[in-house]
């Protein structure tokens, strides 16, 4: 993948995320919030967040110093 691609990846998995964010926070204040439900989106979460950090890495080069 190029840099452009890179980061319109870059910008979907955080629009994602932050959907995720929303959707567990309104879960909570339901008060009726199913702890499998919300067990999953967070696992979601977290892999999304991993994903995030991999593209930036791609985006992003070492420096050797």
């Amino acid at each position: 993948m190029d840099d452009a691609e890179l980061r319109r990846r870059l910008e979907l998995l955080r629009v994602e995320h932050r959907d995720l964010d929303d959707s567990i926070a309104a879960l909570r204040d339901a008060g009726s919030a199913d702890q499998l439900q919300l067990a999953r989106l967070k696992k979601r979460k977290l892999r999304l967040r991993d994903e995030i950090v991999r593209v930036e890495d791609e985006l992003i080069p070492d420096i050797i110093a």
